[in-house]
């Protein structure tokens, strides 16, 4: 009996590392199935900028051409630049002011972007929960597009000893979800505050609710109220799993059927002790 049991514990580690692997592979994967499902809107996001600097370079080009031959038969004829060499000088830099929005629009998604894929290697650090909102707001904003307004209320909150990537998963599925949620036009409203030694954070949609006989399932794996081919049925156990194992958080909701929906995420300023 007493030789057995070694070999009982031996297999029961490899059977908790075995899980614990597949757990990580698993919210690996759903991440990377929440970039996809992004994609398209993203290419969007950043299309519609990218348009905007090719037609500005067309327009700069042909009127560079223009200054160029004004300013040479002015300085051929010993004249002063004419006048319409400032109005061209004048489109040229609102083009360029245009252009360095775009720019600075498209640089954004793709920082927002790294920060949400990054590695695959996951760390505790400090990071401040309102700017992992912010990179989770920027993609999902390009799921929501023009149909859903978003009101942000952020509190001043301390840096929190947290995995910034793994966070930043949950904010985007609870966004994604907010905006899945309304069936046209609507709001979704981000809170952040802190009570107590926890930041509480809270997404807030204006969408259909959730029926009563659906609430005790929805953290189950598999579940999801979104037609085939919307949703895995994987982001809020993952994000439960993410908040409550990873974090020693908690998350929960409130919704009334008609009115929408708001979720709960409560994260320690300072993470758990591990066991053991």
């Amino acid at each position: 009996m007493s030789a057995q049991e070694p070999d009982l514990k031996a297999y029961v580690s490899i059977l908790e590392q075995t899980l614990a692997t597949a757990k990580e592979q698993l919210i690996e994967a759903h991440h990377m199935i929440s970039v996809g499902m992004l994609l398209a809107g993203i290419v969007h996001e950043i299309n519609t900028p990218i348009g905007s600097i090719v037609s500005n370079n067309e327009v700069t080009a042909r009127s560079l051409a223009i200054l160029k031959e004004q300013l040479d038969k002015a300085q051929a004829d010993g004249a002063p630049p004419p006048p319409k060499a400032a109005k061209i000088l004048d489109t040229l830099i609102n083009l360029a002011a245009v252009d360095k929005i775009a720019c600075e629009r498209i640089m954004s998604v793709i920082r927002s972007l790294k920060t949400f894929v990054g590695g695959k290697t996951h760390e505790f650090r400090k990071a401040n929960l309102n700017e992992i909102l912010q990179n989770s707001l920027k993609l999902a904003r390009c799921e929501f597009r023009h149909r859903i307004e978003v009101e942000t209320e952020f509190g001043e909150l301390p840096e929190v000893e947290c995995d910034a990537q793994k966070l930043g998963q949950v904010f985007l599925n609870l966004l994604v979800n907010a905006g899945q949620a309304i069936p046209e036009k609507g709001k979704v409203t981000v809170r952040s505050g802190l009570e107590d030694d926890s930041v509480v954070i809270s997404v807030a949609d204006t969408g259909t609710g959730v029926p009563p006989e659906q609430r005790s399932r929805i953290f189950a794996p598999g579940f999801t109220t979104k037609p085939a081919g919307v949703g895995t049925g994987l982001g809020l156990a993952l994000s439960k799993e993410i908040v409550e194992e990873t974090h020693g958080g908690s998350i929960g909701f409130e919704s009334e059927v008609g009115q929408g929906t708001t979720f709960f995420v409560r994260i320690p300023v300072s993470p758990p002790p591990k066991a053991g």
